[in-house]
């Protein structure tokens, strides 16, 4: 993808978007609204969670998206998801250009661990297979632990997406170097095994731009919980902005 001067890809999460419509009738705030306008202030993809219960995105957010981003050709549709639950049949009807396996369990109120090898190697390959099948790339949610790399690139997938939210729990304190260096550890191993390198958890402008200077290799981040949060007060178009600079710095 070529945007701008970085090459690490902001991807906008507009769950959240999702959860505050839910919360009335009405339809709005509007979901793909959002994500346009993100896409117009230069966000270089649009990341969804839809889980079982949809409690945010909606199976119809699915297709809506998958048509908005018709008219965007260069930029990414990213699904995330556990594939053991309802996810491979928004990847059968839409084909995303990247879909995101992630281990949640239904109920889950966040992502909050990645999948471990060899334990889940079995399992997993059978799907990655099939979205590789479509011509859709593979990203598995994983935990910065150099270790699991050569693995889940042996499962097939294309990319990890390093889980964030113990640097970003971490952020102001002592410990936060030493989370750091986890990360710029598991990068350097992802990029030996021959993955691409995504991430995402609780990033947000204040942690984002150590994160990007450390982690070599990086290609995209995932954003949504902050972002949006942000946006509340600034605007989208304003805060899309606020996150490429701190990409770019």
């Amino acid at each position: 993808m070529t945007h701008s001067s970085s090459n690490v890809a902001l991807s906008v999460n507009v769950n959240k978007v999702a959860l505050l419509r839910n919360s009335r009738h009405l339809g709005i705030p509007s979901v793909t609204r959002a994500a346009q306008l993100c896409l117009q202030a230069g966000a270089q993809g649009i990341t969804i969670h839809p889980r079982p219960d949809e409690r945010h995105i909606r199976a119809s957010d699915v297709s809506e998206l998958h048509a908005l981003m018709q008219a965007w050709p260069d930029r990414e549709f990213n699904i995330e998801g556990n594939p053991f639950h309802n996810l491979m049949d928004h990847v059968r009807a839409v084909r995303p250009h990247q879909v995101t396996f992630v281990p949640d369990s239904e109920g889950q109120f966040t992502s909050d661990h990645g999948w471990t090898f060899p334990q889940d190697a079995q399992r997993l390959k059978p799907l990655i297979d099939e979205c590789k099948a479509l011509g859709v790339r593979v990203s598995l949610f994983m935990d910065p632990v150099p270790e699991q790399m050569a693995a889940a690139r042996a499962a097939g997938a294309d990319r990890v997406e390093l889980y964030t939210e113990p640097y970003a729990a971490t952020w102001g304190t002592p410990d936060n170097a030493v989370q750091l260096q986890r990360y710029a550890d598991a990068a350097q191993a992802a990029s030996q095994a021959g993955l691409g390198l995504n991430a995402g958890h609780d990033l947000n402008r204040d942690n984002l731009p150590a994160f990007v200077t450390a982690v070599k290799g990086l290609q995209e981040v995932s954003i949504g919980h902050a972002l949006i949060a942000d946006a509340l007060e600034m605007g989208y178009a304003a805060t899309v902005q606020a996150y490429l600079a701190c990409l770019h710095k």
